[in-house]
């Protein structure tokens, strides 16, 4: 049962106190909730009368009926939050009862009480959606535990969230206030998600507890790649960013003798991948569940092209011109990712045949999917799902989908429906009866944006909310992470004079002229292009067939 908490202030800092106060005052309510409405069917009620005392000790409203005709009436004319059913009865009987009750209300958890253990009897009952049974005679312990997990079990499990994030908040503190490297800061990541929907999962109060403390660790974690992101670029031993990718992770299974598929989920994160985690897992083992360090910006055109050529933006310019779209450029910034994994293959010297499909509606989906043996004739196939990539652009564009996937929980949600139904989901099924290793990842994820920070640029400036490329751009330095050298971040000049900034957290360039309706229309969108766990920490998995 859900409860409605009053407004209460989010904390501006991290303390326990303030944490407190939160937990202290939703407790609170907790404790106020409605009385349960119990009905107890049974033709011999004059046997159970210390159950129903003991139950209404506990503080359960609990009515009862002799037979399944007045058990009938009593539950068209009163709400109850469970039932307790007697299988044999004289007249109506038990499983009657059941199916007349489920056509009145079917959401309504029915417990059936019978003497037998008949199989077929139980066969039935289960057949007819109750949500348990227990076998006469019945201790009042045994009925206060099957209420518990039934119509109590969300509060009970709400607390037990509340009270494991309240222990792990100060530890994931402690966390913060040190300098965390990129891999310390992915288990700070995965650790941040965990709680995210487990605590989505309960409806837990600490939600809003747990948002500070994400906001503050995506502030924390933007000072952390100011300080180091140029050395881990030139740094051979730095951490594994989206030009090593292949190189380190995709080119050993190939050389083990493996044939690889790698997915490409475009614009998918952590969360996104723990929603549908448990959906492949009756298909495939997951071997390695890691994160690589997308580089900067997290878009397309840059990190994309990076992962699948193996090399740096400025590498790509200088190295194939021919294959590096610039900004002002026409045409699509990503229409040689094709050409591009051939080149990384032909600079590692080795002769691995691929493939390279691109994936934007269902109908090239089910292509793929109906064919999955086409696959076979290559050492590695490389496929690429626009499918979140679109939807976070149409959730900013059209109404009806920023209505449907209005917070982070029902964005993780349509994500998962997509996935489910999916030619994607579909293809990895069939996967699932062959030698094959996949490779499931992204190339950068995305956050949902709430504040604007106003910048000014001349007209050849880029769009991009979470960063901008141009000259003479006018912002204020201590909001952004600016590269006045795009050459020591391996970012290409347009011009002479070009710089690049970026937004941290959940901030977003706005520029002065229609300030407002700008800001109102942007904001609470997913943007991608800046510094976050959210976009630069990307899901990296490797998967088995079972």
């Amino acid at each position: 049962m859900k409860v409605k908490f009053p407004n209460i202030p989010t904390p501006k800092e991290t303390d326990k106190e303030t944490v407190g106060k939160v937990v202290l005052k939703k407790n609170l309510l907790w404790k106020r909730q409605k009385k349960y409405r119990i009905l107890w069917v049974d033709d011999e009620m004059e046997h159970l009368k210390s159950h129903l005392i003991f139950l209404q000790e506990k503080g359960f409203i609990v009515e009862s009926a002799t037979n399944g005709n007045d058990a009938i009436d009593i539950l068209e004319e009163h709400n109850f939050d469970l039932v307790f059913l007697d299988e044999n009865m004289p007249g109506m009987s038990g499983l009657e009862t059941l199916s007349q009750m489920k056509e009145i209300r079917p959401s309504l958890p029915v417990i059936m009480i019978t003497k037998s253990e008949e199989e077929d009897i139980m066969d039935q009952a289960i057949g007819s959606k109750i949500a348990d049974y227990l076998i006469k005679p019945v201790k009042p312990n045994q009925i206060l535990s099957s209420i518990k997990r039934h119509v109590d079990r969300d509060r009970l499990v709400s607390q037990k969230a509340t009270s494991d994030y309240q222990a792990e908040f100060s530890n994931i503190g402690f966390r913060l206030s040190d300098r965390l490297s990129i891999n310390e800061w992915s288990e700070v990541y995965k650790k941040l998600v965990y709680w995210e929907l487990e605590l989505q999962s309960t409806n837990s109060p600490m939600d809003e507890v747990l948002k500070m403390q994400k906001s503050e660790a995506n502030q924390l974690f933007a000072r952390t790649v100011k300080d180091n992101y140029e050395n881990w670029l030139t740094d051979n031993s730095g951490p594994l960013m989206s030009h090593r990718v292949f190189k380190n992770y995709v080119l050993p299974c190939l050389d083990k003798g493996e044939r690889v598929v790698l997915v490409v989920i475009d614009n998918f994160r952590l969360d996104q991948w723990e929603t549908i985690r448990y959906d492949i897992r009756p298909y495939f083992d997951v071997k390695a569940d890691n994160l690589y360090c997308s580089i900067l910006p997290t878009a397309t055109q840059y990190a994309r092209n990076a992962l699948f050529s193996g090399l740096l933006p400025t590498q790509i310019e200088e190295i194939y011109p021919d294959l590096w779209v610039d900004e002002d450029d026409e045409g699509g910034r990503n229409q040689y990712e094709d050409e591009l994994i051939g080149t990384f293959l032909k600079r590692m010297r080795r002769s691995f045949t691929y493939s390279y499909h691109k994936i934007s509606d269902t109908e090239a989906g089910r292509r793929l999917a109906d064919n999955p043996g086409q696959l076979k004739m290559y050492d590695l196939n490389v496929l690429v799902f626009n499918f979140i990539d679109m939807l976070s652009h149409a959730r900013t564009e059209m109404k009806m989908i920023r209505e449907l996937a209005s917070d982070e929980s029902a964005y993780r949600s349509l994500t998962r429906s997509w996935f489910l139904h999916s030619p994607l989901f579909e293809l990895l099924k069939k996967l699932s009866g062959e030698r094959v290793r996949v490779i499931l990842t992204s190339d950068h994820g995305s956050i949902r944006v709430q504040h604007p920070l106003k910048v000014v640029g001349d007209r050849n400036t880029n769009t991009n909310l979470r960063f901008k490329q141009g000259k003479n751009l006018a912002y204020k330095a201590k909001d952004v992470y600016e590269v006045k050298r795009p050459e020591n971040a391996f970012l290409p000049r347009v011009n002479v004079s070009t710089s690049y900034i970026f937004a941290r957290g959940d901030d977003f360039f706005a520029y002065p002229n229609n300030y407002n309706y700008y800001v109102n229309y942007y904001k609470d969108t997913f943007q991608h292009g800046g510094i976050s766990l959210e976009e630069m920490l990307v899901p990296l998995v490797q998967l088995v067939p079972l």
